[in-house]
């Protein structure tokens, strides 16, 4: 897999990674070591991460090498573990399914940070080797309906259905993340729908609501690229609890009339 090399037996393996966070709070439970992955194949408008979208950046890193740094520091991951971010985690599947079934080796809770765009039916034994060690997902609902998902990401939202399913086919427990952006994913309808669509999932266990914001701007002048969503203002927080209660109040529904 390109950025990904898979080795003999006995040999290390080594994947792309961005960045890394020595104390995340607020990508699963606990203080985590936060692994950002390199590369993703979405385009999406708000993306405050453009550097990590193309597979050439980053640095190479070992499965050995990134338990290192948490064992390093586990006094301080008692009750949180690692987490699998991006980029796009998923895109690096067997380096991913290496540096999981190592942590679980090791007693450490495993947390997949995800988009779920790559997943695919053909390449199923593969996601389940993966889920067989993955504890936890959250997963990035980007926008309720096919039209509105292409516009904002550039992909198809078929895979992320369909990973979702399987996900819930695996009894893994599902956290929702959904960007909350002023005219894009903001309207009544399209929040009711969000929750419409998360409600049908056996294996929900949270939903956060993420207020849109613009920090990302820099990163694309410093990269010579263009802001899509320039001059869009950042959410208002308190907006984006009311737009939370909005989905949960569809979720309930959903889950009354399923």
């Amino acid at each position: 897999m390109k950025g990904c090399k898979s080795s003999m037996a006995g040999e290390k393996r080594t994947g792309r990674i961005h960045s890394t966070e020595s104390f995340g709070t607020v990508d699963g439970p606990g203080v985590r070591l936060v692994i950002f992955f390199q590369g993703c194949p979405m385009r999406c408008l708000y993306c405050h991460n453009p550097d990590s979208w193309e597979m050439q950046g980053g640095t190479d890193m070992t499965v050995e090498e990134l338990l290192e740094q948490f064992e390093r520091n586990r006094p301080f991951y008692r009750n949180g573990g690692i987490t699998a971010s991006g980029g796009e985690p998923l895109v690096q599947l067997e380096f991913l399914t290496a540096l999981f079934e190592e942590a679980k080796s090791r007693g450490i809770h495993t947390c997949l940070d995800t988009s779920g765009i790559v997943y695919r039916k053909e390449r199923e034994m593969e996601f389940e080797r993966l889920f067989q060690v993955t504890d936890l997902v959250l997963l990035d609902i980007k926008h309720s309906d096919m039209e509105g998902h292409k516009k904002l990401t550039g992909r198809e939202q078929a895979p992320v259905l369909a990973f979702a399913k399987a996900l819930e086919h695996a009894h893994i427990p599902l956290i929702i993340r959904h960007v909350i952006v002023p005219g894009i994913t903001d309207s009544r309808e399209e929040l009711q729908e969000t929750g419409r669509l998360i409600g049908r999932l056996g294996n929900l266990a949270g939903l956060e609501v993420l207020p849109y914001h613009t920090m990302g701007i820099n990163k694309y002048k410093n990269l010579g690229k263009d802001y899509p969503l320039e001059g869009v203002p950042d959410m208002n927080p308190e907006k984006a609890k009311e737009a939370r209660k909005i989905i949960l109040e569809a979720v309930k529904e959903s889950r009354r009339n399923f």
